[in-house]
């Protein structure tokens, strides 16, 4: 009888063993599939454009972004290759006489070629340089960017763009002389900067 217990006894224990081994493969398995989406309607694009010599600063968004990428099981893998289309008609300034909109619209994109849609595809070098390869009017250019992952999910982008590089000083200039009262600063000088800083920003989420 001591014989037939102590068997049961290592058969329980062997089954106990089992079970625990076999939870925990389970849980590796799911650790191993886990991946990393962006969270719907999170997406978060400002440019800040600059006029005058005193070169001051003239803030907006595009309230509108089209996301394409592939959920990955890190950060890094999930946003390479992420691409995005921002239709112009979504640039939201915040101006209260609701002019400056319309005329950015007007006498900027709608000078340049193919430019109803702002577009990109992201690539990422290492843990804080990350580069957009953007095309408007027509070229596609690559726009170095710098990001940051915050402990909470956010990733935060931020670069500079020239915008002699897409070929849009001609678009540039339209503008300027649209506004040229506007961009008028105390020298009596109209100027409408070629240096436009972008900063986006996304949230991720872990399933």
């Amino acid at each position: 009888m001591k014989k037939i217990q102590i068997a049961a006894l290592g058969l329980l224990l062997v089954a106990a063993f089992s079970c625990k081994q076999t939870k925990k493969e389970e849980e590796k398995t799911e650790e191993a599939v886990a991946t990393y989406s962006i969270v719907e309607d999170s997406t978060d694009v400002q440019f800040t454009a600059y006029k005058t010599t005193d070169k001051v600063p003239v803030g907006g968004t595009f309230q509108e972004v089209e996301l394409t990428y592939t959920a990955g099981e890190t950060p890094m893998e999930t946003l390479d290759g992420l691409e995005f289309s921002i239709p112009v008609s979504s640039l939201f300034t915040n101006d209260p006489t609701k002019t400056r909109d319309p005329k950015i619209i007007e006498f900027f994109f709608d000078k340049m070629a193919e430019t109803q849609s702002i577009t990109g595809t992201f690539t990422f070098k290492d843990d804080k340089s990350c580069a957009v390869q953007l095309s408007m009017n027509g070229m596609s250019t690559e726009l170095p960017m710098e990001y940051e992952i915050t402990d909470d999910n956010h990733v935060n982008f931020s670069g500079v763009m020239d915008l002699k590089q897409w070929n849009a000083l001609d678009a540039l200039a339209s503008l300027n002389e649209a506004c040229k009262i506007l961009h008028t600063g105390s020298d009596g000088v109209s100027k409408t900067w070629e240096d436009v800083a972008i900063e986006g920003s996304i949230l991720l989420e872990q399933k």
